[in-house]
């Protein structure tokens, strides 16, 4: 009788916390306002900086309610202001969506996260 009573606890819990995630991958990222071609074309130097992460996450309350900011070049942004990077490389990019007592969607939220080498042009 324990043991359908712990399983059970399990299963309960496993239902009102559920979460997904997916995941990419890129080659380089640049920030918005860097004039991109010309610097592939010009062959400019670059210096790494080393590994850097950077999240962004978006909430909802009731399913309703969104406040944040969930963005990918917000997640971008914030993993090249660590290092004060111009662009990332070798880039990983994870989308995860959470849910709390998810059946009456009371709370979730979405974050995205995005990991690579942060390099900075010469």
């Amino acid at each position: 009788m324990k043991r359908v009573s712990r399983w059970s606890t399990l299963i309960f819990m496993c239902g009102v916390i559920a979460g997904c995630s997916s995941t990419g991958n890129l080659g380089i990222v640049t920030k918005p306002s860097a004039d991109n071609a010309e610097r592939l074309r010009s062959g400019v130097k670059f210096e790494e900086l080393g590994q850097v992460e950077g999240s962004s996450c978006r909430h909802f309350v009731i399913a309703v309610i969104p406040f944040g900011d969930g963005s990918f070049s917000k997640a971008v942004e914030a993993a090249l202001s660590s290092r004060g990077g111009d662009a990332l490389i070798n880039v990983t990019v994870t989308n995860s969506l959470y849910g709390f007592i998810p059946i009456y969607n009371v709370y979730s939220f979405t974050c995205t996260t995005v990991s690579g080498i942060a390099v900075k042009y010469k």
